[in-house]
């Protein structure tokens, strides 16, 4: 069997960690076998190790991945809308919506790995790579209440938080009616108040 290119081999390799993003995000980091993950990406199972040296290093890039695509859609937002509080409805609206709750491959790492980081190792790499992104989100949507705010850290640290928890409840209540209650009841809060 002949040997892949160099550039063909760096594409295999992000197909492997767009689609091992997309999966993690939708089923959890410990539920997916590698032969799932390479099938997603158009490969066989045997060709993983050429790639990644374990699970564990995929998981750490797939995450990574999947806070850049996040921060990116964050900083899209902010650059269309402007860098304040139309960015942050923007972002709100979506976060809380029934598409970001039924679609959770394409949604937050932050809620979707919340529950396996909970019993990751702080020293792994998942785990600084999972902190390190969610930061950046924090940043951003720091930077979308006001700088000239003493207590913008705190008032972004309340907001995520709310925003992550009611994702997460809507997703682990989904088919029930109360599921659209948690997203109705933190997205109007979170809409009535910029100071909240």
């Amino acid at each position: 069997m002949p040997r892949v290119s160099r550039k063909q081999a760096e594409l295999n390799r992000e197909s492997i960690t767009d689609a091992a993003a997309r999966l993690f995000r939708e089923r959890g980091l410990k539920s997916l076998s590698l032969v799932e993950v390479m099938g997603a990406a158009g490969l066989t199972h045997g060709g993983f190790y050429g790639h990644f040296e374990s699970k564990e290093a995929l998981a750490a890039e797939a995450c990574s991945r999947s806070f850049q695509q996040s921060a990116e859609r964050w900083r899209q937002r902010a650059d269309t809308l402007g860098h304040g509080e139309m960015a942050r409805k923007s972002i709100v609206e979506h976060y809380l919506s029934t598409e970001h709750r039924d679609t959770p491959g394409e949604g937050c790492p932050v809620a979707a790995f919340c529950g396996d980081l909970a019993h990751e190792d702080p020293e792994t790499a998942l785990h600084r790579n999972y902190v390190k992104g969610l930061e950046t989100l924090l940043d951003t949507y720091s930077s979308l209440l006001g700088a000239d705010d003493p207590q913008v850290r705190q008032k972004a640290l309340v907001q995520q938080a709310l925003l992550v928890g009611a994702l997460t409840l809507a997703r682990s209540t989904r088919g029930q009616a109360l599921s659209d209650e948690f997203l109705t009841a933190a997205r109007d809060f979170l809409l009535a108040d910029a100071s909240a």
